[in-house]
């Protein structure tokens, strides 16, 4: 009978399987601790995703963390309150000094102060009046002295405008906003970073525009006292 011949091949390396899982474990680890450090939250997200296809500690489909905006924001009582100090503030300086024409709305994204297109602008036109001057010079005190951003919003009517300077009531908004921003920055000193202007054309009225009264509504210059609490919220 013939002998069996001795395989002398070396055994299979088993652990090394079990070592390449440990290392990449290791790795996946030491990744999500660099991840917390940096208090990325869209990179937490990121990599919590991939860490949990790859190990399978959270069921399909849940998600590691939501992303800021996902659920309702809670605003402090803080930024409510300096807001309703400061809408008193300005409903007696408006009420002093005779402003009819300037309203205050407190809402919860902050304080808006708003004018009438009749006394800032003529029709059609983003040139500030000296009307205008006028109030926002008596305004002005009071909004420079906080410490909330600032938002200056441009808003027409629905009746179409095609000029060379304005083609649309987008750029007539905008401009109009830009000019009260201007107007804060040079003459009344504010701080640039601060202050920003934007303009919405016809598609932010607070009344259908279905008369000349409520497009006369319609037609305003917004400063918007930012509640405090969205900061957070604003480019840098």
């Amino acid at each position: 009978m013939r002998k069996r011949q001795r395989d002398d091949s070396p055994p299979a390396a088993s652990w090394l399987t079990t070592y390449s899982d440990m290392m990449s474990l290791l790795l996946a680890f030491f990744v999500l601790l660099f991840t917390f450090s940096s208090l990325d939250v869209e990179k937490f997200s990121s990599v919590m995703a991939a860490f949990q296809q790859y190990v399978g500690i959270f069921s399909p489909g849940e998600a590691p963390l939501d992303r800021p905006g996902d659920t309702p924001f809670d605003f402090s009582d803080l930024g409510v309150s300096q807001l309703t100090s400061v809408y008193e503030q300005l409903r007696e300086l408006v009420e002093a000094e005779g402003l009819s024409d300037v309203q205050l709305e407190l809402q919860e994204r902050g304080l808006i102060v708003r004018f009438a297109e009749q006394v800032f602008f003529d029709l059609g036109e983003a040139t500030l009046k000296p009307e205008a001057m006028t109030a926002l010079r008596k305004i002005a005190p009071v909004l420079k002295e906080l410490p909330n951003a600032l938002r200056v919003e441009g808003h027409t009517d629905n009746w179409p405008i095609r000029t060379e300077r304005f083609p649309s009531n987008w750029e007539l908004s905008v401009h109009r906003a830009t000019n009260v921003v201007r107007f804060l920055i040079e003459e009344q000193g504010f701080d640039p970073d601060r202050l920003s202007a934007a303009g919405y054309a016809e598609y932010r009225p607070i009344r259908p525009n279905d008369t000349a009264e409520n497009r006369a509504v319609n037609r305003r210059v917004d400063i918007v006292i930012l509640n405090i609490d969205l900061w957070d919220f604003e480019p840098n």
